[in-house]
């Protein structure tokens, strides 16, 4: 349990750590008006600080900065929500104001809104992400080596892609895996399919027909396809001008990452409803040890719609963050509301 003195001046410092990117002293805190205590003492209390876990020393000359732990006790306990900007919620407003037609383009503008009014990454999943299940699937060949691939969904969505059929591979097999699929997969959601047809499927298959594990390949890529549709990115450089990823290595893992997106979909199931805060390691993906993810879930009703969500450095600005995304849920809420009904 921190005092009230060490509360303060965890706060003081993740503040101005989060505004500077460089390590803070304990003159610097000192001077703060609402501080009022002896560097002396500030530094005595960085010190028990740093030895409880919750502050880090990069250098030995320099000062401290938070560690992923003193985060995490600052978004619990500490965290100053405050009221969003006058250009913030003129940029909300601006978005939801304008006439878009279609769904995809009301979440395309949120994100580019996000990233843009944050600095950060922002990931939107679509709504139905979660729920969408297969209703129909169908393979109508074109030529001797191509096809359309035609996926509807419960809800009436209809995806199609162009595939090449493999080589050696006669429509007749193509015909039994697609009623196979039907049969098993049929009100099986998205998300599960591609582990479905690798676990459950694939060894049934390959009792029936020949050449199983290219026509299984095919069937990946096309709902692999689907999944990408569904995901909304914006601001993904964004991550090269924080002065923590100066690292070339690192960004590009990072941002290889997000050009999965079974793997971000993953990451958001992982997620809590509402307001979720993911600091460092709590991330369950490598790639994002030293980022935090913040994401807020949307539904109309009990029913659940999707996730806007946020990655940055763990040096961000947690608070007006958390205030964006829920201003943008509840907004996006009333929105979708106009499509999917109460």
């Amino acid at each position: 349990m921190l005092s009230e003195r060490q509360r303060m001046i965890l706060s003081a410092i993740i503040d101005d750590y989060v505004r500077s990117a460089e390590p803070i002293g304990s003159r610097s805190i000192s001077k703060r008006g609402n501080v009022g205590f002896s560097p002396a003492t500030i530094r005595n209390e960085m010190s028990d600080l740093e030895e409880m876990g919750f502050l880090e020393q990069p250098h030995t000359s320099a000062g401290r900065i938070p560690s992923h732990k003193g985060y995490r006790y600052y978004v619990d306990h500490l965290l100053q929500h405050g009221s969003l900007q006058t250009h913030e919620l003129d940029a909300m407003k601006m978005v939801f104001a304008q006439r878009i037609q279609e769904m995809e383009d009301v979440i395309q503008h949120v994100a580019g809104m996000l990233s843009s009014l944050t600095n950060y990454t922002s990931i939107v999943l679509g709504p139905e992400v979660f729920s969408t299940t297969l209703k129909h699937l169908q393979i109508v060949p074109l030529s001797d080596t191509t096809a359309v691939t035609i996926i509807v969904t419960n809800t009436g969505h209809v995806e199609n892609k162009t595939i090449t059929i493999p080589e050696g591979v006669p429509m007749s097999e193509i015909e039994k895996v697609v009623n196979l699929l039907n049969a098993r997969l049929k009100n099986v959601p998205l998300l599960q399919f591609k582990s479905k047809l690798y676990n459950e499927i694939s060894s049934e298959l390959s009792k029936y027909v020949n050449g199983y594990q290219e026509l299984v390949s095919v069937v990946e890529s096309v709902l692999q396809n689907d999944e990408k549709d569904r995901v909304f990115l914006s601001g993904m450089t964004n991550m090269l001008i924080q002065p923590e990823f100066k690292d070339v290595d690192k960004v590009k893992s990072i941002l290889d990452l997000l050009e999965e997106a079974p793997t971000l979909i993953k990451l958001f199931t992982s997620s809590n409803e509402g307001i979720d805060v993911k600091i460092g390691n709590e991330n369950s993906i490598e790639a994002i040890n030293n980022c935090s993810l913040i994401t807020a879930s949307y539904s109309i009703g009990d029913k659940p719609l999707g996730t806007i969500g946020i990655l940055g450095p763990t040096r961000m600005e947690y608070g007006r963050v958390i205030n964006l995304l829920n201003h943008l849920s509840k907004h996006l809420e009333v929105v979708l509301g106009r499509w999917y009904g109460k």
